[in-house]
């Protein structure tokens, strides 16, 4: 049977346009893939499409709109994730109309679809002192208690995603001044990343219990599990848990829910609550936009307005006058 222009257009978006023009990572790829078995099953399934049969015509913003209905009312996913699936869909869509220049309305219409609203969630991040006690835990008397001290210290001080943080080889790290440590993000974009004295120390200290701080090894994960291979996502979320269990016992009102992310965000809110421009977090922590960065900056108004109201509580204000009431401002405005 004949491939169809959906089924040819699919695989070279994914295995050339994204991997060899966009050179996005190999998860990013799995995520775009994922969003495509979805709405394959979706067709197949519900809409009754044989997928040997799907063209690319069939494809229109009414199956678009039906496929979200169905992530959200059968397959009960939150908006957030709806609008990851869509995003990626827009993204197929803008190589289609490049491509396929009789499908270009078709593929409008697509990218006109909106993304779905919701409230923003707020950013999760450590005060100091949890922070501290979470970094406290490990036992620096084992070796991997050692690692797991380093891996800790490296990801609050960098920043870093948790991809970024198993990614790292022995090579990445810089420890002569200026001390720094490389990383890989989204888009394969490299940056550096300053590190403070105290990290400096642990690493220093772990490579050479570890042996990679000799130049052979230079290509070794930076951190490893017990096989001497790379930790996985799902290990640095257990290994993060454990030593935030105990502070939790410790301290019943800890009751936020704590990820690798979260210590990103507490990065970045520590920094900007330092004085660090917007701008700098930004490149600091890897962001493409400054937008992106500016949920610190609505975080820290928020804790500090509600500072100011814990602070007013009780306190009586004065009676301000509406403003309709001050003639000079309301002939000011009408004068515009």
């Amino acid at each position: 049977m004949k491939p169809t222009d959906f089924s040819v257009h699919v695989t070279t978006f994914l295995t050339h346009h994204l991997a060899a023009q966009r050179n996005l990572s190999p998860n990013t790829i799995k995520a775009y893939r994922d969003v495509f078995t979805l709405l394959l099953r979706f067709c197949r399934d519900v809409r009754g499409i044989v997928l040997e049969r799907l063209s690319l015509a069939q494809i229109d913003a009414s199956l678009v709109e039906a496929f979200l209905d169905h992530l959200a009312n059968d397959r009960h996913v939150s908006i957030s994730t709806q609008n990851h699936r869509l995003a990626a869909l827009h993204a197929f869509f803008r190589y289609v109309q490049s491509e396929v220049p009789e499908r270009l309305l078709q593929s409008q219409q697509i990218l006109a679809i909106p993304l779905r609203r919701h409230a923003r969630s707020s950013v999760g991040y450590l005060s100091k002192e949890y922070l501290a006690q979470v970094l406290a835990q490990p036992d620096l008397h084992t070796r991997a208690g050692r690692r797991d001290a380093v891996l800790l210290s490296v990801l609050y001080d960098t920043g870093a995603r948790v991809q970024e943080l198993i990614d790292l080889n022995a090579g990445d790290v810089r420890l002569d001044p200026p001390p720094q440590v490389r990383l890989m993000g989204k888009g394969r974009k490299m940056r550096a990343v300053p590190l403070m004295d105290a990290t400096v120390e642990l690493l220093r200290d772990h490579r050479r219990d570890t042996n990679l701080d000799r130049p052979e090894y230079a290509d070794k994960p930076l951190f490893q599990n017990r096989q001497g291979a790379r930790l996985s996502r799902s290990g640095v979320r257990y290994l993060l848990q454990k030593y935030v269990q105990p502070v939790r016992r410790d301290h019943p009102g800890f009751t936020q829910p704590v990820s690798p992310h979260s210590l990103r965000h507490t990065k970045g809110m520590h920094l900007l609550q330092s004085g660090v421009p917007l701008e700098i977090i930004r490149d600091f922590l890897g962001h493409v936009d400054v937008k992106t960065t500016e949920i610190y900056a609505r975080a820290n108004l928020e804790m500090k307005r509600k500072a100011l109201e814990k602070a007013a509580d009780g306190t009586p204000l004065p009676k301000i006058p509406s403003w309709n009431q001050d003639k000079t401002l309301l002939g000011w405005l009408h004068s515009l």
